[in-house]
Parts: C-alpha cells; structure tokens; sequence
C-alpha cells in the first residue's frame, strides 16, 4: 500500500552509514533485495540468513551497514513507500476528481499487486500481519502509516463534497474506510493469488458504491392537446 512518510515510526532519521573501510557490496541493491524479503516473509518472518543470503553480504557487514534487522525494515519500508508504494498519494495529488482518484488508485493497485517483478500483495498491509508481542511496535507504526491513507483518502472525497462532486450529505469519512477496506483486501487476495482481471472487477463492483449528486427533477411534459384544452377551458 502507497504510505506517506512518518519519521516518527522509524528508530533513526538517518540510514546508518558504515564505518571504517567502505563497503564492498551494492548498498542500494543489497536494500532492494532485502525489501523482496521482507515484502515475501513479513518482518518477523524474515531471517537474518535470509535476508543476508538474499543481500550477498555476511551478518557482519548487514550490522555494519544498515545497525540491525529493526532498522534495515524500516528502510525497506521507506523504499517500497517511495518506489512500489507510491500510487495512492500520486493519485490523491494528480487527478482533478475525488472519483477519479479513488479509481486510478485502486486500478493502479490492481496492476501493482500483481506484478510479476515483486512479491504479491501490499508491503505495508503485508509486513505485520503476523507480528508477536515482542514485534507489536512494529505492527503499531505500520497501522499509523495505513491510518494516514485513509486521512488522505477521506481528505480528497471530503474535498469533493465541498466542491459539489459528491451530494453534501456523504459521509466522507465512511466513504474513505470502504475503499480503504477495498484496497486492503484487494492486497490480500492478490497474495493469495487472485488474477489482475479479478482485482479489475472487484474496483468496478467497488465503484458502484460512489455517491451520484441528484440531477433535479424536471416536470413532467403536458401532452400538447391537453395544453390546449387547458388554455381554452375546455
């Protein structure tokens, strides 16, 4: 899921940078791929021997570069935020209406949850869906991140309604949860393997939920003889 930055959920404003001799691998590869890993596993799923196995690095060099598993995630996260994640607030940002917001992301999220170039599914949504307790901060700040979508998603609908799109009595706020929850479960499907061609039609059916201002209602046409018979009193 595309999430707006929140440096306050991380440990550190700052990547860790190595000290002492320089490194001797691709650091921004080696970032990419562990993102694949946490992005496949979850955070709590994925091992340090996998993520080093994945990165081409030793624990020693995964410690030196990125200070430990914790902090690797959260620069994984920030990456996929910036890169794969990023459809939603482009979205919001560029389309001149609510709708076509709403549509262009969950359409785009049903192209980018399948792709065939990265694991299925949502990272976000993804990453901390099988947390413990000793893991249950990390499950806290990405609920935070998914909170602020939703502030994002709410904020351009109730936009809409200010700008006469929308009836004035829509609940822009309940509006905003529906097609959260659409865009939820759309990554929980495509984990578990469900078609782009399905998660397509799943926005179609979702979009039939979208509010329709009211045209007003024109009187009805008097038949032309009855005008008539009106008009001389007949």
């Amino acid at each position: 899921m595309s999430i707006p930055k929140n440096d306050g959920d991380k440990p550190t404003d700052k990547p860790i940078k190595a000290r002492g001799r320089p490194l001797s691998f691709d650091r921004e590869a080696a970032l990419e791929s562990a993102m694949h890993v946490f992005w496949e596993h979850g955070y709590e799923g994925a091992t340090i021997a996998e993520l080093t196995a994945a990165m081409g690095i030793t624990p020693p060099s995964l410690y030196s570069a990125f200070g430990d598993k914790e902090r690797l995630f959260w620069e994984a996260i920030e990456r996929y935020v910036e890169g794969p994640g990023s459809g939603i607030p482009r979205a919001l940002a560029e389309e001149p209406t609510a709708r076509g917001a709403i549509e262009r992301l969950l359409r785009e999220a049903a192209q980018e949850l399948t792709r065939a170039s990265h694991p299925r599914g949502c990272m976000v949504t993804m990453a901390a869906t099988n947390c413990t307790v000793a893991s249950a901060h990390i499950q806290a700040a990405l609920a935070k991140r998914r909170a602020e979508v939703e502030a994002g998603i709410r904020a351009r609908i109730a936009q809409g309604v200010r700008e006469g799109e929308l009836p004035a009595h829509t609940d822009a706020a309940a509006l905003a949860r529906l097609f959260t929850a659409v865009y939820t479960g759309m990554s929980m499907q495509a984990k578990d393997g469900a078609t782009r061609a399905q998660l397509l039609a799943t926005v179609d059916a979702a979009l039939g939920a979208w509010p329709v201002a009211a045209e007003p209602v024109a009187a009805p046409a008097v038949p032309a003889k009855r005008a008539v018979r009106a008009r001389s009193g007949a």
